[in-house]
């Protein structure tokens, strides 16, 4: 697991674009996982201001998206699927077909599921996974105690989900309770994840996650458990951190060839 340590969510966020960038340049037909929430919103225009100004081409990249609300559809204001097209996709030359969102008003909610696993199977697995860390820990939708072998599939969210998701919405009460989201199992077996967690909220979850033990009580330590993770915060981020200065003195000395 790589500690990346910057001063603001927009310097790490940079530094997100760059290890996606030399995956698509290395790889054209890359398969991306991706994340909704405010926290990607830096890397996703850096992203977008490097296909418009230096030509990053996306018309062979894959997308999978961690999740979706139940019972909300495509286009409301905050369904995952207009997000995503509002804060990436729009500013990239990136083919409709090519991109995959859980689908909130499916019939078969897990005839879906499987039908989403597939897909990504179909696709050749995921490259690399974009996360962000929810304030218990969670990872996509996987709240506490999700199992850690879990695949893509329902789950009930909790309150202190929907509290934190509740200023995307009128009120907290027209917050969803349930979700797809992809599983455990399925985050895991991404290539690569890249998780950012910016702000002292996250923190304690931070620390946690990086040096406390893996439990499904804390869902992203499960991360320590994969062979390639990027880890990039934010100052107040890292505020928990007790190995904090070694991350940073293993950053300040990569080898040239390891540097972004």
């Amino acid at each position: 697991m790589e500690i990346i340590l910057q001063e603001t969510a927009a310097e790490a966020s940079v530094i997100a674009a760059k290890i996606i960038a030399r995956l698509v340049r290395e790889k054209p037909n890359a398969v991306l996982g991706l994340a909704t929430g405010s926290t990607p919103l830096g890397l996703y225009r850096e992203l977008i201001r490097l296909h418009q100004e230096e030509g990053l081409d996306f018309s062979q990249v894959t997308t999978f998206n961690l999740d979706e609300y139940i019972g909300v559809a495509g286009d409301h204001p905050c369904s995952y699927r207009l997000f995503m097209m509002e804060n990436l996709f729009s500013g990239l030359n990136l083919p409709a077909s090519q991109i995959h969102i859980p689908d909130g008003l499916a019939e078969d909610i897990p005839a879906h599921c499987e039908a989403y696993e597939e897909a990504i199977r179909a696709a050749g697995g995921i490259d690399l996974q974009v996360l962000g860390i929810g304030s218990d820990g969670h990872l996509g939708f996987n709240e506490p105690t999700s199992s850690l072998a879990s695949r893509t599939r329902i789950k009930t969210l909790t309150e202190e989900t929907r509290q934190d998701n509740a200023r995307f919405f009128e009120r907290v009460a027209d917050v969803p309770h349930h979700c797809i989201t992809m599983g455990m199992g399925t985050i895991l077996e991404s290539r690569v994840c890249l998780m950012l967690a910016f702000g002292a909220n996250k923190a304690a979850a931070v620390s946690q996650a990086i040096e406390g033990p893996v439990s499904a009580m804390m869902p992203a330590s499960a991360l320590q458990l994969h062979p390639r993770v990027h880890v990039l915060l934010d100052a107040e981020a890292s505020t928990k951190l007790t190995r904090k200065d070694y991350y940073q003195y293993v950053y300040d000395n990569k080898p040239t060839w390891q540097r972004y």
